[in-house]
């Protein structure tokens, strides 16, 4: 069975992951390399701070960066070779206690035990772009040549999207880091075209090919630049997440380090697209993300990408199963993870059809938004539903009452209040704003309904007619099946 962790990657790997039982693992960790680099390196911290942030939110030298520098110098669960030891001991006297050492930390302590649970037949791939490159290849080297491994391929994935500059050459490719744990690791060659032309195959002014010269090519093996298209405004693959990568550079890995039935590990999984390309490939395969965002997405993808029966197929750990783990979530103190029981709530609750507000400049009381399909002057139209979501253990109806107003104030249908605790004063209040009738379906909704998270692990979901569902019903209609969707 496939398996999809909702958590901090490394407790993950280390609790849940055995020795050797990995075929090949990508990882595409966040690293944000519009961060000046020379402010980086000399931790100066004068960088401009809007466009730093998605880095400084990520990577800081904190508490966790002090516990990652101690276990690693301390050989924690003896999975450190004394080169890395050394390696992170040299460089924080290089580089100094900041956010670059902290990402460097990070990375030294899941390679790790990305090396510990790979089969000795396994391949890693690491995917990052050159602001940090020459570091992590002799963090990487450190830990797989020290033990054995070997360095096989720099990738270069390059690509065409982006702006340019006249300051310098403009920077259009990714690099992706390829080792092998042993000498007995596995490959299955890969080919690519190339393109023979016509002696008259050039166009004379600018080099391009003809394509009336009688073009021809061959089939030769996969060179070390794969030359891919990034994900376009417009294309088919795009799901809206800003570091998606295209299925097709996953696929080359994938096909070249796995046969059938192998398993896949993506240990930073994002919106999934390993996970994905895995699954389109007949591979096994274990995801895990620190976001329940990313969870969501995935599974959403999934169900759309290969149909419902996909996700019996799937584990899903460390999403709460019970009250008491609900309640763990809801009180992390881990800044990385401190709205992550809002995201669960609304999510959960909505079958992943809701956005999560992303809260910038105030959440101004919305923590997600849905969309519901209703009629208005006999055209079908869209209308925003909104969730608010509280963990507090005593609420008055006040909370309510301000929901009705964001309602109003945001023009939207109605409202969901999910609510970590039960409390009937809440829903004595929510009775009070009647219902929001929807014409399309002849249908009418409770316009303020209050959830809590009980319902929610009692398999109580949002019933409403969002666009995806509308589509689906028509598609199923159109093949005679007249399934209640229950709107």
């Amino acid at each position: 069975m496939n398996k999809l962790y909702y958590g901090d990657n490394l407790d993950i790997l280390r609790k849940y992951i055995r020795d050797e039982t990995v075929d090949l693992c990508y990882i595409d960790p966040p690293f944000n390399s519009k961060r000046n680099y020379n402010q980086i390196y000399n931790n100066l911290g004068k960088e401009d701070k809007a466009q730093a942030q998605a880095f400084v939110d990520t990577w800081t030298w904190d508490t966790r960066a002090e516990e990652g520098f101690a276990e690693i110098t301390s050989n924690y669960n003896g999975v450190f070779t004394k080169q890395s030891i050394e390696l992170i001991n040299g460089l924080s006297k290089v580089l100094g206690k900041g956010s670059l050492l902290a990402y460097l930390i990070s990375m030294t302590l899941r390679i790790a035990e990305i090396f510990r649970v790979l089969k000795l037949t396994g391949s890693f791939y690491f995917h990052c772009d050159p602001t940090a490159s020459h570091y992590l290849k002799l963090l990487i080297d450190s830990i797989f040549c020290a033990k054995g491994g070997d360095f096989q391929n720099e990738i270069i994935w390059a690509y065409k999207s982006g702006g340019a500059t006249k300051k310098r050459f403009a920077r259009k490719h990714d690099i992706i880091f390829f080792y092998t744990k042993s000498n007995r690791f596995f490959f299955n060659p890969q080919k690519e075209k190339s393109y023979m032309m016509h002696k008259y195959g050039f166009k004379k002014s600018n080099f391009q090919i003809d394509k009336d010269s009688g073009l021809q090519y061959s089939m030769v093996y996969q060179k070390d630049v794969f030359d891919i298209p990034s994900i376009g405004s417009d294309s088919a693959e795009r799901l809206g997440y800003p570091t998606q990568k295209p299925e097709a550079l996953l696929e080359k890995m994938i096909r070249a380090s796995t046969n059938e039935g192998d398993i896949v590990l993506d240990s930073f999984c994002g919106c999934g697209t390993t996970i994905s390309v895995a699954e389109q490939l007949n591979r096994k395969w274990i995801g895990m993300d620190i976001t329940y965002q990313s969870i969501s997405l995935i599974l959403k993808r999934l169900e759309e990408h290969f149909g419902i029966n996909t996700l019996k197929n799937i584990e899903i750990n460390g999403v709460p199963q019970d009250f008491d783990s609900a309640v763990a979530l809801a009180h992390k103190q881990d800044d990385r993870t401190r709205k992550e029981f809002e995201k669960w709530a609304v999510l959960a609750f909505s079958n992943n059809r809701a956005i999560i507000h992303e809260k910038k400049g105030g959440d101004k009381g919305i923590d997600g938004i849905s969309y519901v399909v209703d009629s208005e002057d006999n055209k079908e139209v869209v209308k925003e539903v909104l969730f608010s979501v509280k963990s507090n253990a005593i609420l008055s109806p006040a909370v309510i009452r301000d929901l009705n107003g964001t309602i109003e104030r945001e023009k939207a249908v109605m409202g969901y209040f999910i609510t970590l605790y039960p409390m009937e004063n809440l829903v004595r209040e929510s009775k009070k704003y009647g219902v929001y009738d929807n014409k399309l379906f002849g249908h009418s909704y409770p316009k303020i309904e209050v959830v809590t998270v009980d319902d929610i692990l009692q398999g109580k979901t949002m019933k409403l007619p969002t666009s995806l569902e509308v589509l689906k019903k028509a598609e199923l209609k159109m093949k005679g099946n007249q399934e209640d969707f229950g709107f």
